[in-house]
């Protein structure tokens, strides 16, 4: 009869005030099952909000019944409640410490960059490559893979260079939001995208796309900045005199996680997949947006393939491969308003068929009657099919 006088409902009213809101905002935040398939990132950006106001209010009331009834309780009710607390704590230790986005994937504490001579990076290795102002710079997949962002300068402008390994996509940003510069922290995940967050605002922003997806500025974009993807080895061909991103050896353990991440599809290291040409979430895809349509182009099918000629949005494209069957391009075929058609030539130089003029992969024609001109380079995104057609949901597919 004793405990019945103990008003235990404040204890467990704090208790669930404690415990419920954070272990719901990291569900909805982290890859658990099922959590990245809701669509909550407006209710996990409210949530963030009222996390700690409520557990304040939780711990009040959990303070206030160990000084006004503990005592009172028998044996059995004490080991219960200290059995309660210890859970809460627990929780707390893997939501907001072990398991919280912005300390898993820390940004490289020391952002060292090296030129070719005193390069520590393998030349296979897939980079993210910017060039602005005349200076280039190369970061590698896998350092970015860990750290998701790197904010940095290039040619005296900073940007904000991101990648997301759950959805395989690699963007580059202008961090200035409404005329000021922004310190951006990762929040976590929504549809298997990282999400970060600017320092004055507190927007949440998609990192595949720019888009402000809740807080004061939703509804905005970011300012995406061009970059290529390819090994370091066709990069140093084309900019020799680029910087590359160095690795922090504090980081060195997560660096070796994502071993082969950058050559090796999903299917390849799955032995249950016996055709490897199944598409699926996971498949490899180039995706491209010309005019507001959308397309993606099958990773393995370009593989074979070296060269794929399209058209999307009457626009004639060229999709192809460098020999490194990494390096992939999507440029504009068109010259002097006539679509040209493109092979590639046994040294892996492209040669149209028009007039057998012999053109690089930057787009520049080196040699033959159309020496000098210049075919458009067109914005290209290398992602799992999952993520594109999410955010992409009226995409073709090839």
């Amino acid at each position: 009869m004793r405990d019945n006088k103990t008003n235990p409902r404040v204890f467990w009213i704090g208790f669930c005030l404690l415990l419920i809101p954070g272990l719901v905002h990291a569900y909805l935040l982290m890859p658990f099952p099922g959590s990245q398939d809701l669509n909550a990132i407006t209710v996990s950006y409210y949530l963030e909000k009222i996390v700690t106001p409520l557990r304040i209010v939780g711990a009040l009331m959990v303070l206030f019944y160990i000084i006004k009834y503990f005592a009172a309780n028998s044996t059995k009710n004490k080991i219960i409640k200290i059995v309660a607390l210890l859970l809460f704590l627990g929780s707390f230790y893997v939501s907001d410490v072990l398991y919280k986005a912005e300390t898993m994937f820390r940004e490289p504490g020391t952002v060292k960059f090296a030129n070719a001579i005193h390069n520590k990076v393998p030349e296979r290795f897939v980079v993210v490559g910017i060039v602005n102002n005349g200076v280039a710079k190369a970061y590698p997949l896998i350092y970015l893979g860990y750290h998701h962002k790197v904010q940095d300068n290039v040619g005296g402008e900073p940007v904000l260079v991101t990648y997301c390994t759950m959805c395989r996509t690699g963007r580059v940003y202008s961090p200035i939001v409404n005329g000021k510069k922004q310190e951006f922290r990762l929040v976590g995940a929504r549809h298997y995208n990282a999400v970060i967050e600017d320092a004055d605002t507190k927007t949440w922003w998609y990192q595949a796309t720019g888009n402000a997806a809740a807080g004061p500025l939703k509804g905005q974009h970011l300012t995406e900045l061009p970059y290529e993807q390819s090994t370091l080895s066709a990069w140093l061909a084309k900019h020799p005199a680029s910087l590359i991103l160095q690795p922090d050896k504090d980081y060195k353990a997560d660096y070796d996680d994502l071993k082969n991440y950058d050559r090796l599809q999903a299917a390849d290291r799955d032995s249950t997949i016996k055709n490897k040409d199944t598409v699926y979430r996971k498949s490899w895809v180039v995706g491209v947006i010309v005019n507001g349509q959308a397309k993606a182009y099958n990773w393995r099918k370009l593989a074979k393939a070296k060269l794929l000629s399209d058209s999307l949005a009457n626009t004639p494209l060229m999709v192809g491969l460098e020999k490194d069957s990494l390096s992939y391009h999507v440029l504009n075929r068109t010259v002097n308003g006539k679509a040209l058609h493109f092979s590639i030539d046994p040294t892996g130089s492209l040669t149209d068929k028009e007039t057998a003029s012999t053109w690089n992969w930057d787009g520049l024609c080196t040699a033959g009657l159309n020496k000098g001109a210049q075919l458009g380079k067109i914005q290209a995104y290398q992602e799992y099919l999952h993520s594109w057609k999410h955010f992409h949901p009226l995409t073709k597919f090839d």
